[in-house]
């Protein structure tokens, strides 16, 4: 155990984590999505759902203040614009890490599965919101 780490950030995410550089890109994804088929390492985190995962992953991921908002969101197929709870806990912890109010950038769910393509590390949980996907840009420190 590590001092004042959260202990869902096990090591190999910790690592992976490190390794990112300014500007690429984690995602965090739901029980259904097909994590494994998106060809970068998966750190799978078990039972946990997404606000509980984002807690964690915001306590060491700085979010990339320069361009667009850093983080994105699956649309919900049919309904635009429309959130659910995973989706409004996951961008409150995001904006309370780094004391901003970014706005999402949303993505429909066909072009999300083409999108999540460029991310270096997708990160799972076992959150049964459905579309409760989302990939975030790092920022500095």
């Amino acid at each position: 155990m590590l001092k004042d780490i959260d202990p869902l950030l096990r090591g190999e995410l910790l690592k992976a984590l490190d390794e990112l550089g300014h500007g690429e890109e984690v995602a965090l994804v739901d029980r259904n999505f097909p994590a494994y088929g998106v060809g970068v390492q998966v750190v799978d985190l078990g039972e946990v759902n997404c606000d509980r995962a984002s807690k964690a992953l915001f306590s060491v991921l700085p979010l990339d203040e320069f361009g667009d908002s850093p983080i994105i969101r699956m649309g919900i197929d049919g309904q635009p614009r429309v959130t659910n709870g995973a989706h409004d806990s996951v961008r409150e912890n995001a904006n309370a890490s780094m004391g901003k109010d970014w706005q999402w950038v949303e993505v429909p769910r066909i072009e999300f599965y083409s999108r999540i393509r460029e991310v270096r590390l997708v990160i799972r949980c076992l959150e049964d919101a459905p579309y409760a996907c989302f990939i975030f840009r790092k920022g500095i420190v």
